[in-house]
């Protein structure tokens, strides 16, 4: 008896002793992951126990999938540890880590429906487990959302809700019932995000005591709060709730302020968190730079996209984590329609550029099939912005016809109705504003798209001569502009609106219009709006006789005008703009090599004719940004 005995724990020893050493040899520097492997493998002809056995095949696992490219051999190796460990009793821990582990190799293998059938076996097992519940669950919710099956992610979350509640762990009950608010305001779920925002906001205000993390819910409710009033185009009412979410953020993170692991380590139910402080200073410039945009602010959302890309470019070198790349993506289409409004379109192709090989350098390209539409789209808006109409309509086609994104859809849409219209497609017009208004006018919930649709009426209006029914769609955007300060919207449709009064004699009103559009525009700045105005404005001087005004009217007319025939002359040269052609598949790579310049000079020349037209600045610079 005393022979086995002595046996069993010589052989604990030496798996003792070869665990010791495949760390050793892991955590050295450099680490010697061949040496790791081979002690992790030494241990399998010892015969070990079942339970020793799974271990050490997850360990395989592990290691091969964080420093060698042989997924295969992970695969085998965590199959064999799930397939060990899957009937065995209080083996919790490495059964479920291995079974997240698996699913995470299904993904990055694109086997996304193996990914999901290992987890719910897994989840359906935890269930006495409310940890890996909780972290199963969100690891399947997160895949489910992923695939866009936000349902699934809905439900599973509630799931989650509902076991946290059970075990009395508040932090993390707020935690998916935030989760869930996210995944329902994507499915635009409009009520059911403010019921769901509206009790965890009520839990962290009364049932959070510890400090720190009751700081940490209260971010990532505001952030979520700030994101659905801007999905309905209410900058002035999200005021309050960015700047309390931009005090909250520079309260986590001062350099008082205790690190994570120290505010979540003590225990297991509270070890989740939704973001790292880090990832979450820059998601919080993110929506103020989203906030800065619609309300008309350029220099501001200018300003913050540079600090957060400056703080993304930093923590990319600590860790290039995933979600740094769709931050800075994201980050990126903002600039660019900041860039198109400020008449900067050469700049504007450069940053489109930029997204592209963001998207293309993140494996699978996964984030190029996210954002394919949105680049199709912002491509659309250059293409249009450079007077190239025929690609820019076909670019707006493709991102209508890729996105199921309702706004997506709506903005593009919006911007093919204006290229119809300055193109004289009346039929192409009419049918797109009769789809645009069945689907939208009962049922749409973005104030500032809809102020963007009686615009486009209104601007239709103005081109067939009906100036009074122009009048009463102008007035109606301008009521929704004005409610919710979206300036870019109030100075387009008050210069279209003085181009109206002008039209129809009426001076008076025609300069009591112009005037604060001029002001606005100069604030934003919008060079389009400045250069339709300066227009304007000289017509009114030279109608009410004032040569000295209507003198620098001009002057002001012919500076903006030649500022875009510049820029043009300089997108037309690079190499960017080869964009303009990409309809399908992967985006082009170009370099920015100049093309020949007498090519580029005679496109200048046919495509910017218009710009060079004083006389009909109203066909000219109808544009959504």
């Amino acid at each position: 008896m005393s022979v086995v005995h002595t046996t069993a724990a010589s052989q604990d020893a030496c798996y003792i002793s070869l665990l010791g050493l495949a760390e050793y040899f892991r955590t050295s520097q450099p680490p010697n992951i061949k040496k790791c492997i081979q002690c992790l493998q030494a241990l399998f002809t010892f015969q070990p126990p079942s339970k020793v056995e799974a271990r050490t095949h997850l360990q395989m696992g592990q290691v091969l999938m964080a420093y060698t490219c042989n997924i295969e051999l992970a695969r085998r190796h965590l199959e064999q540890a799930w397939n060990i460990a899957e009937p065995l009793m209080n083996f919790d821990d490495v059964k479920f880590d291995t079974a997240s582990l698996l699913a995470q190799l299904h993904l990055k293998t694109e086997q996304g429906s193996h990914a999901k059938a290992m987890l719910r076996r897994a989840v359906e097992l935890s269930q006495n487990n409310v940890y890996w519940h909780c972290k199963l669950l969100l690891q399947l919710s997160q895949i489910h959302a992923n695939d866009r099956e936000y349902s699934l992610a809905s439900d599973l979350l509630a799931v989650g809700a509902e076991s946290a509640e059970e075990a009395g762990a508040t932090y993390l009950k707020v935690l998916f019932l935030l989760s869930r608010a996210m995944i329902l305001m994507i499915e635009r779920k409009t009520n059911d995000v403010l019921a769901l925002l509206n009790s965890a906001g009520q839990i962290i205000d009364n049932n959070i005591p510890n400090p720190h993390q009751k700081e940490y819910l209260k971010v990532f409710f505001l952030v979520l709060q700030v994101c659905y009033y801007l999905a309905l185009g209410q900058v002035k009412t999200v005021k309050p709730s960015l700047k309390q979410l931009q005090m909250s953020i520079q309260t986590i993170m001062a350099p008082n302020w205790p690190s994570d692991e120290s505010i979540f380590g003590g225990n297991q139910l509270e070890m989740f968190v939704w973001l790292p402080k880090e990832q979450l200073y820059v998601l919080v410039y993110l929506v103020t730079v989203s906030h800065s945009m619609m309300a008309g602010y350029m220099d501001k959302a200018q300003k913050y996209t540079e600090k957060a890309l400056t703080q993304i470019e930093k923590l990319k070198l600590q860790e290039d984590k995933s979600i740094l790349s769709v931050f800075k993506v994201i980050l990126l289409e903002h600039i660019v329609m900041c860039r198109m409004v400020m008449g900067n379109r050469e700049l504007a192709i450069r940053e489109i550029a930029a997204a592209r090989d963001v998207c293309l350098a993140v494996p699978h390209r996964n984030l190029l099939k996210r954002h394919s539409a949105q680049l199709h789209c912002l491509i659309g808006l250059y293409s249009m912005s450079t007077s190239f109409f025929e690609h820019a309509e076909r670019q707006f086609l493709v991102c209508v016809n890729e996105t199921t994104e309702r706004d997506l859809k709506l903005f593009a849409n919006l911007n093919l109705a204006i290229i119809y219209l300055r193109t004289k497609r009346e039929a192409d017009l009419k049918q797109i504003l009769d789809a645009v208004s069945t689907e939208n006018t009962h049922t749409y919930s973005s104030q500032a798209l809809m102020g963007g649709f009686y615009y486009v009426q209104g601007l239709h209006a103005f081109h067939k001569n009906s100036f009074h029914e122009a009048k009463r769609f102008l007035r109606e955007t301008l009521k929704m502009a004005n409610a919710e300060d979206l300036n870019r919207l109030t100075s387009c449709s008050l210069v279209l609106l003085s181009h109206v009064f002008l039209s129809i004699g009426n001076s008076k009103e025609s300069m009591n219009m112009v005037t604060p559009a001029m002001q606005l525009a100069s604030k934003i700045p919008d060079i389009h709006v400045q250069l339709w105005g300066s227009a304007i404005l000289k017509d009114l001087h030279r109608m009410s006789k004032d040569a000295q005004h209507e003198k620098e009217a001009y002057a002001n007319h012919v500076k903006y005008s030649e500022n875009l025939i510049a820029d043009q002359r300089k997108c037309v040269q690079s190499a960017h703009h080869e964009l303009v052609n990409w309809f399908q598949g992967n985006p082009p790579v170009t370099s920015n090599t100049s093309l020949n310049p007498s090519v580029a000079v005679a496109t200048t020349e046919a495509s910017t004719s218009a710009i060079q037209t004083p006389q009909q600045p109203a066909a000219q610079y109808g544009q959504f940004y």
